[in-house]
């Protein structure tokens, strides 16, 4: 059986979907999974369960063994989130045939959804996340719905180059998608990502990421609270040591002043799309269920020099 290893995050640390910040992309992957098992579910993704078990986490696995009952709160937030990116995807479909997953974790949209013909579906994450995920689905006799190209690389590095090596093209529009990543990166690094996306990005480019408005509300409330949640059940998980603090600047701000032309989309219009009430005494003021959609103009400079 696999443990969590509890150690704090550092410049170079390294994980796999058992181990450090990894380990939040198979929690995800959990809550995906239980909220396919609702009575008239609003997701359907059949490799998120056996990906969880997959990792060998304990806890986990109790939890999807009806051992250890969890709240409903968590799993409406995924079904929200979810829907969210997949509707992005759905959207963006009509028009264009380049999609960029970035920190790709235990994401199935490749398998689990409907891409128009000629698609390609670009995974960007580290080598062990990506091994372990394909491994683990081909095992199951699980097929890519599209074209999909495993970029295995750390964010940290020179993540543009070896996405350009797996034949993206910056030349032609691409959908982006940021989910639950920003809290894991310092926040310099926020803006460093939507920089380079941004000169990688076509005229026509979108992109859709979720957003914290309120990061010390988050990580002074939020996060002990999740972490005391997880140890109930068995999980030795810091989320304290897992994310970074610091000022950061506005997602929305940062990609207009970067010619992308944004829209924001709140924590309680998310929940209400998909008839849930907000849960507005745990979430309030928190900004961790907000998001922002944009799109890059023809009119914008760097997208023009992109083209070029």
């Amino acid at each position: 059986m696999n443990q969590f290893n509890p150690a704090g995050r550092c410049d170079g640390d390294s994980w796999d979907p058992a181990t450090s910040v990894g380990v939040t992309a198979t929690m995800v992957a959990l809550w995906r999974a239980l909220a396919s098992r609702q009575p008239d579910a609003l997701l359907d993704d059949p490799f998120a369960e056996p990906l969880v078990r997959a990792v060998g986490l304990e806890p986990f696995a109790r939890v999807l063994d009806g051992e250890v009952v969890v709240g409903a709160l968590a799993t409406e937030r995924i079904t929200s989130r979810t829907r969210f990116f997949d509707d992005f995807f759905a959207s963006a479909g009509t028009a264009i045939r380049q999609a960029v997953i970035v920190a790709a974790g235990l994401d199935s949209r490749a398998y689990r959804l409907t891409w128009p013909p000629g698609t390609v579906v670009y995974e960007v994450d580290r080598p062990q996340v990506l091994d372990f995920k394909t491994t683990t689905l081909d095992a199951l006799g699980a097929v890519p719905t599209v074209d999909r190209r495993l970029v295995g690389v750390d964010l940290r590095d020179d993540w543009q180059a070896a996405l350009l090596d797996a034949d993206f093209d910056p030349h032609q529009p691409t959908a982006w998608s940021v989910e639950g990543l920003l809290v894991y990166i310092p926040p310099s690094a926020q803006n460093q990502l939507f920089d380079a996306i941004t000169v990688l990005s076509a005229p026509g480019s979108l992109l859709a990421t979720d957003v914290i408005a309120a990061p010390d509300s988050f990580f002074d409330h939020r996060v002990p609270s999740l972490t005391e949640h997880w140890r109930r059940i068995g999980l030795d998980l810091d989320m304290s040591k897992l994310v970074y603090r610091g000022q950061r600047d506005s997602v929305a701000d940062h990609l207009t002043s970067r010619g992308w032309q944004v829209s924001s989309h709140p924590a309680h219009e998310i929940y209400e799309r998909n008839g849930f009430s907000f849960p507005m005494n745990t979430l309030a003021g928190l900004g961790e269920m907000g998001f922002a959609t944009a799109m890059l103009p023809e009119t914008s400079g760097l997208a023009a020099a992109r083209a070029d």
